[in-house]
Parts: structure tokens; sequence; C-alpha cells
């Protein structure tokens, strides 16, 4: 009998917490207008328009084939709406970022990044109580099995730390997929929790694996931010050694400003993959990949390699010039942004910590500073920068930031995906839970060779050495291929 009343005790629970999570899933609005569509033919067809609580409206496109044989052509979907979400909004005209409807600037005043975790999950700032309970949970999940440690050492010393991020948050499917069904409320909280928790050691260890240093372990005393630093950085033979409490406020900051940024490549790779029901884990390791370009979450490390490149104060101007010259080959790394057509609300906050972990380290003369500073009076004063609206982005100094405080350069767009790890489990378990799921099947415009005949081979002509550029092995002597 008790195992009874058990088993609806557990069904109950299970029903509150779908209902729960259900409050979380977004819906598409009833549309209240449509616009009229005609073709060359002379046809016309209404197309539904679409409103949600804030942003330009959308023309729902979704029965635009079925309708008129017709599909709409848009690279890098730039104009394209491929889901509804309610984590996260960015206002591009404005330059505002709000999460789950609270402006970043307010978030980052008061809130850490355990903070936001607890917001993007379950679409509330958490209480005192929330915290510490939310805290405790994730603790007791940051430990990764020791298998996957092993994982490890088919690395190289030297790889890059991404590479290695990669292939780990994907092995993460090997360790955890036995019973994960995505299609369970609970299921996908675990892993979310899961995934963020480990980030921090799946991190720090690809950095100590790349430069062959012993693996440290986590401790529960310390912050989420300080764990990630000590187990980065901590000598094993110095039991004395404490993480600067400032400056891991610092760097806890930069996770708070990179967790979600709305539809982006990485988030979108992810939201793709995860079309498909694949395992959580090997999505995330999708958006890795995706945010390791230095057109993306790489545009950090890109800002230091620009400033090396520059050298010295003296040459911006010849920097500046060739900036505008669009067939130098040359741009100005950290200045722009892709969404936002005023100025980064991030930037804004990233730029009063820079100067402050600056005076803090009291490296001031910091090269990348002065070039940085001279650079950034140079965007907002010259009117080819104002017109074409290329300010300084957060990428621009959260590079400056993290070199300081002696985070290699090597480990910037780690440190982004360790942040970002929280926005891309939000946004695929927002997908996952919506009560139809589509996978991701964009459409192309066809323009190659139709309807060829196909020749025997003997009446082909040669063409290998005309369309490939490799080069052949060496006609005497020995050869072998590097594996």
């Amino acid at each position: 009998m008790q195992s009874r009343k058990s088993s609806l005790l557990l069904e109950k629970d299970r029903k509150n917490i779908e209902k729960l999570y259900l409050d979380l899933v977004p819906k598409v609005p009833e549309s209240k207008q449509t616009c009229k569509l005609t073709l060359p033919d002379g046809q016309t067809f209404e197309l539904p328009i679409l409103n949600g609580s804030d942003g330009p409206p959308m023309i729902d496109s979704r029965n635009l084939y079925a309708k008129t044989g017709y599909f709409t052509y848009d690279p890098g979907y730039t104009c394209t709406g491929s889901c509804v979400s309610q984590i996260t909004f960015i206002d591009g005209e404005k330059g505002e970022l709000l999460y789950r409807g609270y402006k970043i600037q307010e978030l980052a005043k008061t809130c850490d990044f355990v903070d936001i975790c607890y917001l993007l999950l379950y679409g509330e700032l958490p209480s005192m109580q929330d915290k510490k309970n939310f805290d405790t949970t994730m603790k007791n999940e940051m430990l990764v099995h020791d298998g996957l440690i092993s994982f490890y050492k088919g690395f190289q010393t030297g790889a890059h730390p991404m590479a290695i991020m990669v292939g780990v948050v994907g092995a993460l499917s090997a360790f955890m997929n036995e019973d994960l069904d995505v299609k369970e409320a609970v299921q996908r909280e675990i892993s979310a929790i899961r995934l963020v928790a480990k980030m921090p050691m799946i991190a720090a260890i690809a950095y100590r694996t790349a430069r062959g240093l012993p693996i440290v372990y986590p401790k529960k005393k310390l912050s989420y931010t300080a764990n990630f630093l000590y187990m980065m950085f901590a000598d094993p033979m110095d039991p004395d050694y404490a993480v600067d409490e400032y400056l891991a406020g610092v760097l806890d900051k930069i996770l708070v400003l990179h967790a979600d940024h709305e539809q982006n490549a990485s988030t979108a790779t992810v939201r793709i993959a995860g079309s498909s029901i694949a395992n959580p884990f090997a999505c995330v390791a999708a958006g890795i990949a995706s945010l390791w370009g230095p057109a993306h979450g790489g545009a950090n490390e890109a800002v230091l390699d620009m400033l090396d490149e520059i050298g010295d104060s003296s040459n911006i101007p010849e920097c500046i010039k060739k900036a505008k010259d669009k067939n130098s080959g040359f741009r100005l790394m950290g200045f722009g942004h892709r969404v936002y057509k005023n100025y980064d609300p991030r930037a804004e906050i990233i730029r009063d910590v820079c100067h402050e972990v600056l005076d803090y380290l009291d490296m001031k003369n910091d090269p990348y500073f002065k070039i940085g500073l001279e650079l950034e009076k140079v965007a907002l004063s010259d009117p080819y920068f104002i017109e074409r609206k290329l300010y300084p982005n957060v990428d621009f100094y959260s590079g400056i930031v993290l070199n300081a405080i002696g985070i290699p350069k090597s480990m910037f767009t780690v440190i982004f995906a360790l942040a970002r790890s929280i926005g891309w489990i939000t946004q695929w378990r927002e997908m996952i839970s919506e009560p139809v799921l589509r996978i991701g099947r964009p459409r192309q415009l066809y323009v190659g060779h139709i309807n060829r005949n196909v020749n025997d081979r003997t009446e082909r002509e040669n063409s290998y050495d005309t369309l490939s550029v490799l080069t052949d092995p060496p006609k005497k002597g020995f050869s072998i291929y590097k594996p």
C-alpha cells in the first residue's frame, strides 16, 4: 500500500513539475493583422503578422511554400525568426539587453553568475534560500567522472583549449546518456544543472592539459567563479593558495555579461542540433565549435592579436587609415556589432571594470591598455566610426581585462563558453519543452548544374591537376604522411 501511495505521490509531483515548466515554454502569439504578397503572375496571398512583447513584427512565412510555391532567400538568417523565446531580448537600435525582462546593467550591479543561472533556468531571481539551495545543488554536480579525466590524456600538450573543450563536452554524452529522455522535464533540468556545474572543472582541466599541469580539484567553500580560478591556477604543492576575491568578482561579472545573447550563431547551432533530439551535451559541444571562430567568441582573442599587430600608439593613425580602406584587408577587431546599432550595453559595464581592475593591479601602463585607450578615443570622435556606429564592443574591453588578471589568450574563448553554457542549455531546454518540435531544415537557392549525362570513365577528361590545389608526393626517396 505504501508503495502505491509513493508512486501516486511521484506521479502527482511529476504533473506539478510539468505544469511548472509549461510556464517557461514560449507560445506563438495569435495574429491580429495580415499583409499581402503579390507574385509576378498577379496572384495575391495574405500572410499573418506576428507581434511579440517587443521588437519588430514578423511576417509568418511558415505556410509560404504551401500557399505560393516560393521560399525566402536570407543568407545568415539576418531577417528570419527561427523560434519564439522568452529568455533574452536585444534592442539593437536602443542598445538594450534583457535577461528574462531585466536590464543587463541592473543585473550586473547586484547579481552574480549563480543568480543569473537561476534566473535563466527558472525565470525568476532567487531568494536567499533559493540561492543557497541552488548553489549547493550546483556544487554537488561540479565533479566530473574519473573516466572523463582520462579522456584528456589523449590530447597532446600545446593543444588549443577550445579543441579540448569541443571533444570533452561532447564526450559527456557518453557518460550521461543512459536512460536520458529529453522529453522528461525533470531530466532536462538535471541535464542543464549538470552541464553548467561541470563546466568550470572541464574548462580548467582543458587549460592544465594544454600546459601539461596536474589536475586541481574544486572546493565546496569556494564560489562558482573562484572555484574555476582555483582549479586553473592553484599549485597542488601549496595548500595555502588562495584566489584573489576581487579578481574572482571581476571574472564573475564577465560571466554575467556573456551568459546569453539571443539567437546568435552558437545558440542557433545548439538549437538546430537539439532539434534532432540529440544528446544535450553533444548539442552544446556543437555550440562550442561555433563559438570558437574569431568572428564570434574568439573576437576578444582577436582584439589582442590586433593590438599586438599595432604594437605602439604611434602606429594607430596608419591602422585607422587601413581600417577605412576596404581593400587593405585590415580590420579593427572589437568595434561595432552585428546587432547593436548603438553602444553595446555590456561594453559600458566592462569599460568601467577595465579601468577599475587596471587601477587595482597598478597596470595603467599596460601596453594593451594604452593602445586600447587611444583606439577608443579615435572610435568615439572620428566621424567615419560615428556615422557607421562602430563603437567599441564588449570583446574590445574583455580581452584587455582578461589579459590583465592573468588569463592566457588561448583561454579567452573557453571562458566565453563557460559563461554561455547556461544560455545554450536554457535555450535548448526551452526548445525541447515545446509541444511541437520541428527539426531544423534551412532551404537553399540552387544554382548548380542540372541533368548532366554520365559519360563512361574512359571518355572523361583528366581534371584533378587543374581542380585540386594539393601537391604530389616526392617522386624519389621515402615519404610518409603524418597522421
